[in-house]
């Protein structure tokens, strides 16, 4: 297994030139916002019969889904999931609190869009093609790479 370090190697090899690297540091956090404003507005009865917990901000899909997430992260680097826990609890509050004023899965779904055509512009701009398209776990490192990037004290 690659350590996370060989995943940010790998990682910046297409992610060299200051404008792209620019707009992935918008772009990949808004791509995972999208995400999980999208699996919040997948109807969660089910999981609201199961857990009883009447709290939406944790009885979704979302909340499944990023625990399996963690532990992605977890596996890397116990910092690194906590930076990303605390990201992914920001996501599903934000996201809870649009979903009272729009529809929450048409906003989602305009964020995804704007954000993946920023990120392709970008990979246009660096002239190579997105990591994830050789591994689809780069998917997951994109957004610790930013956080890696932004937050590290390099």
């Amino acid at each position: 297994m690659k350590t996370l370090d060989q995943w940010f190697e790998e990682y910046a090899v297409s992610h060299q030139n200051p404008k792209n690297k620019a707009i992935h540091y918008i772009c990949v956090p808004a791509i995972f916002f999208s995400i999980v404003g999208l699996l919040m507005s997948i109807p969660s009865g089910f999981l609201t019969n199961l857990l009883h917990l009447n709290q939406p901000i944790i009885e979704n899909w979302a909340a499944v889904v990023l625990v399996f997430v963690l532990i992605f992260y977890i596996r890397l680097s116990v910092s690194m999931a906590v930076k990303i826990a605390i990201f992914s609890i920001l996501c599903l509050v934000i996201n809870f609190y649009i979903g009272q004023f729009v529809p929450l899965w048409a906003f989602s779904i305009g964020v995804f869009a704007v954000a993946w055509i920023g990120q392709f512009y970008g990979h246009n701009i660096e002239g190579k093609k997105p990591s994830f398209l050789k591994d689809i776990q780069f998917l997951l490192i994109g957004p610790a790479w930013v956080a890696e990037n932004l937050f590290s004290k390099k």
